[in-house]
């Protein structure tokens, strides 16, 4: 539509030029011939306007054509409408049948021009006829007394420098090839609403349905009729909509397993925090009716030690709900891991014996910083956990070692203790929630269970890996147990 616009544009403007330079070219011949046949006098010529009109008159002029014939003053002296054998016709307009009647007013009437339009053309007129009898030559477009546009050349009737006069021809069939034009563009109007409305029916098709069912799938997730948005059909479209869609199915897949990971963590909550208050309610209802010192002594450890566990269940279960929300809450950056183990290590380092076993840094042989990407914040948490956990394995006289050294592409953390280890069918239950194996000896309701399962939620937030394996000797037997935790080194943008 724009091209078909701009084209037929550009040819109207071309052809009012030829049109306007058309008429330039027969406007200077009648002028020069009027110039040389119809002046008289000297030094001063004057125009003769009886024979200029003669001249005029003479010459060929088109009937869709005007000339007109001004002298020195600007007062009209000849039209080739007046001067011309010419009559108007016009088709008479369709008889009416026998006993209808009609206003006798013809149709024409009303498309008459009014006065003032006519007072316009004519001071239009004037004022190109002024401009050339200054003696310059004028080719503009105007509105003419008839009210239509018409293409206009004024040109002076010039003796030498004297202007004796001037020649106006005007064409006024520019109307024609203006409604000429209009017409031309209709294939393009054609052509755009044909492009339209395909576009339409396409953009409804693929784009506006599918958006829908979008919608109405979500609203069915919204309103808990469904768990999550299934629409295969417009996942396997290999466009924009289709990554749209199956970003969707995955973002409410994933929303469905969070939900039952939260069910499935409450009912864990439920079981474990039960287990306590069971045997504080029965140590509670036996305690008034025993009378042996030792006894209700005996009953009141094992309340102090269910108090101490529920103490120690409600915050590890508040630190890991709390979890996703302060692992979304910052970016993740590059930082030194050494440094960070050194700052943890420091005062395990410093305590005594009677506080647990010592903790031991076993630097890297690599020079150089040991960049992870990741919060300083939760990964030190990760190594305080596991930390503590060696700790309470380990025998007396034991030590625990932390080794950091670079592996392929990451970065590899391991926490060393000298305790039993961990048997091979638990190498990965351990991590499970609420899972508790403790040795002999440990105090009880100490530990609730869930500092591993954190441990490892929070490097996978971070793309790393944790898991357990056990320490062996030569000949085979388990000298302990050790935790190794792998975070991907940083991409060079991201380092810090």
């Amino acid at each position: 539509m724009v091209v078909g616009a701009l084209v037929l544009n550009e040819f109207r403007r071309s052809l009012v030029e030829a049109r306007a330079d058309s008429l330039r070219t027969q406007g200077e011949l009648i002028a020069n011939v009027i110039a040389v046949g119809a002046t008289q006098g000297s030094p001063e010529p004057m125009l003769e306007q009886q024979r200029a009109t003669d001249l005029l008159q003479a010459l060929f002029i088109p009937r869709s054509q005007r000339a007109r014939l001004f002298d020195a003053h600007g007062r009209l002296i000849a039209d080739s409408y007046l001067i011309a054998d010419r009559v108007e016709v016009e088709p008479l307009p369709p008889a009416h049948k026998r006993g209808e009647w009609r206003l006798p007013i013809p149709e024409k009437a009303a498309e008459q021009p009014n006065a003032q339009a006519q007072g316009l053309a004519r001071d239009a007129l004037k004022r190109e006829v002024a401009q050339a009898l200054k003696g310059q030559r004028i080719s503009d477009i105007r509105i003419n007394s008839g009210g239509e546009q018409v293409v206009s050349v004024s040109l002076p009737i010039q003796n030498v420098k004297a202007v004796l006069g001037v020649l106006t021809l005007e064409a006024g069939d520019i109307d024609a090839t203006i409604i000429a034009q209009r017409w031309a563009l209709a294939p393009f109007v054609l052509v755009a609403f044909g492009a339209t409305l395909v576009s339409s029916l396409l953009m409804s098709r693929l784009i506006a349905r599918p958006v829908l069912k979008l919608a109405e799938a979500a609203d069915r997730v919204r309103l808990s009729r469904a768990r999550a948005i299934t629409l295969p059909k417009l996942a396997r479209r290999e466009d924009e909509l289709g990554d749209l869609t199956r970003s969707l199915e995955s973002m409410t897949i994933t929303l469905s397993e969070r939900m039952d990971a939260i069910e499935h963590f409450a009912a864990d909550v439920a079981h474990e925090i039960r287990n306590p208050l069971t045997s504080i309610r029965s140590a509670v209802d036996t305690l008034p009716l025993v009378s042996d010192a030792k006894a209700r002594a005996r009953l009141m450890d094992i309340l102090q030690q269910d108090v101490t566990r529920l103490d120690r269940l409600v915050t590890d279960i508040s630190n890991a709900s709390r979890l996703d929300a302060e692992l979304s809450r910052e970016e993740p950056r590059a930082f030194d891991l050494a440094r960070l183990l050194k700052d943890l290590i420091g005062p395990y380092a410093a305590s005594t014996r009677k506080a647990g076993a010592p903790v031991r840094f076993i630097a890297p042989d690599a020079p150089g910083p040991m960049l992870v990407v990741g919060l300083e914040g939760p990964l030190g948490q990760v190594f305080r956990n596991l930390i503590d956990n060696a700790r309470s394995f380990s025998p007396p006289g034991g030590e625990v070692r932390v080794r950091l050294w670079r592996g392929d592409r990451e970065i590899l953390a391991a926490v060393e203790d000298d305790g039993p280890g961990v048997p091979e069918e638990n190498l990965e239950t351990i991590f499970e929630r609420f899972y508790t194996s403790r040795p002999k000896g440990a105090a009880f309701g100490s530990n609730s269970g869930l500092g591993l399962s954190i441990a490892r939620q929070i490097v996978l937030a971070y793309n790393g890996r944790l898991w357990a394996e056990n320490r062996r000797g030569p000949d085979g037997a388990v000298q302990g147990a050790r935790f190794v935790a792998a975070m991907p080194e940083p991409r060079p943008d991201i380092r810090s």
